[in-house]
């Protein structure tokens, strides 16, 4: 489990920072550039998973701001 979460955390880091992911392969030593696309698209659903959070809050606080105004 360790080395799932540090490979996650480190394509995170690389490939949100812009570093193209066969950079992050070789910087990984994948020997296979699907391994470091599978981290990626772990990275994907997060930020999905995220964004869907975040937009709930919105929507509470939202309705919250409506009944307070009237």
């Amino acid at each position: 489990m360790h080395y799932i979460v540090q490979h996650t955390f480190a394509t995170t880091v690389t490939l949100s920072n812009g570093v193209p992911i066969e950079s992050v392969s070789k910087m990984l030593g994948h020997k296979d550039l699907r391994t470091t696309q599978h981290y990626a698209k772990v990275l994907d659903r997060k930020v999905s998973e995220d964004m869907k959070t975040l937009k709930d809050k919105f929507s509470i606080f939202e309705k919250a701001k409506k009944q307070i105004m009237g």
